[in-house]
């Protein structure tokens, strides 16, 4: 078994050892026919062509058709030049998945069969297509961002640019449909307990999808801002382009001198009315009569009895001496409402009490001096006592809860 595993190992490496090795002999030739579209047969040997041919890297769709190089050659050279006219990238996620679940159970049968050497290659294989899966996201996310930067600086207009950003917005929303595909409750199933299963499918594949969401939103705000930017643009060069045709129609043209007509079209006249500020002319002396009489005859403005400072500074103290009077008066009243809570076992309504005793406190006002007390009260204190909030909310539409009463109930 290791040794026909061995030869198969060792068959394959040295095909594709080949075949790598077809690709940078030939590389100049290979690459010509990337960019003209075809081969020139002309400048390889036949017994080359047949090699190449063998070796999957050229082939000829028809009879009548030159040799070309194979979509797959010709996709990886676009993707390592980064070609993004002809850069295709597979975001085929389902499938992907698809692969993943089938390798996931060949792993778990191999490991219940006891084939350690099976499972270990499974998992290397399976590692693979979960980064192949994530890779393809990043090259897709790159490929966007090379359209950003290269194609909509070298269009030649601006319908060229909104038509490339239309384009890149259609690839972006199909790789956010492909990234919505991935559902990790599946993938934690599917592992099941296993360490080297749950790193893999969960810890890092979601770690790394977190990154391609945050650049898809990135590229997101860049195709918007840019879309904006083109259709303001747009706009201008048609309002240009439109006048430019009328003065072509019209040569005789003139724009009309609108500052000194008397009727002002509504379009122009936007402008508020101006009111000129005037001031006394000091500098005109046979004028001094004429200022004298009007200041003579301007209103008197009423005097003002301003009371003497000790007037004011015991009027101030006045007024504090009587809100430091209602303060300690307050306290005083929530001290009495809390010793009637200690002689009652049922619960006591804070507004209930603040009515029966005929207080004139406002019931807000009141509510906040019980909480204050009550807070100000050491903690062992304050487990004496059990408070409970009546709230509502403001409305219907407001879901904000206001406190309408307190119940204060002392613990037994």
């Amino acid at each position: 078994m290791a040794a026909s595993k061995t030869a198969l190992t060792s068959n394959l490496f040295a095909i594709g050892a080949d075949r790598l090795a077809l690709l940078g002999k030939h590389h100049k030739a290979l690459m010509q026919g990337y960019l003209d579209g075809y081969i020139d047969e002309s400048a390889l040997g036949d017994s080359v062509l047949k090699k190449l041919m063998a070796a999957r890297i050229l082939w000829r769709p028809d009879e009548q058709q030159p040799l070309m190089l194979r979509p797959l050659v010709s996709e990886l050279i676009a993707s390592m030049v980064a070609d993004e006219n002809r850069r295709q990238v597979n975001a085929d996620v389902a499938e992907k998945l698809e692969q993943i679940h089938n390798r996931v159970q060949a792993y778990k049968e191999a490991q219940h069969k006891g084939d350690y050497s099976i499972a270990e290659t499974q998992l290397q294989r399976l590692t693979e297509q979960v980064h192949d899966m994530s890779g393809q996201f990043e090259e897709a996310i790159d490929s966007l961002w090379n359209r950003l930067n290269s194609d909509f600086g070298f269009v030649r207009s601006l319908n060229d640019k909104i038509r490339e950003n239309e384009r890149a917005q259609q690839q972006l929303r199909r790789l956010l449909d492909g990234l919505e595909l991935i559902d990790f409750n599946t993938l934690i199933e599917l592992s099941e307990g296993n360490s080297h299963l749950r790193k893999l499918l969960v810890s890092q594949l979601q770690s790394q999808l977190s990154s391609h969401h945050s650049s898809l939103l990135e590229v997101q705000k860049r195709l918007i801002g840019l879309l904006a930017k083109f259709r303001q643009q747009q706009s201008r060069s048609l309002l240009i382009n439109n006048m430019v045709a009328y003065l072509r129609q019209h040569p005789a043209y003139h724009p009309a001198d609108y500052p000194n007509r008397v009727q002002v079209p509504v379009l122009f006249n936007q402008a508020a009315h101006l009111q000129p500020k005037g001031s006394i002319a000091l500098d005109r002396t046979h004028e001094r009569q004429t200022l004298a009489e009007l200041v003579h005859h301007l209103p008197k403005s009423a005097s003002l009895n301003l009371p003497e400072q000790h007037s004011a500074n015991f009027a101030e103290l006045f007024v504090n001496e009587e809100i430091a009077a209602r303060q300690q008066a307050l306290k005083q009243d929530v001290e009495n409402f809390y010793l009637h809570v200690v002689d009652n076992s049922a619960p006591v309504s804070a507004l209930g009490y603040l009515e029966q005793q005929a207080l004139t406190w406002d019931g807000e006002i009141w509510l906040y001096q019980i909480m204050a007390d009550y807070q100000a009260l050491p903690r062992h204190e304050q487990n004496m006592f059990r408070l409970r909030n009546e709230e509502k909310p403001v409305s219907a539409a407001n879901q904000l809860m206001l406190i309408h009463d307190i119940y204060i109930q002392l613990r037994a």
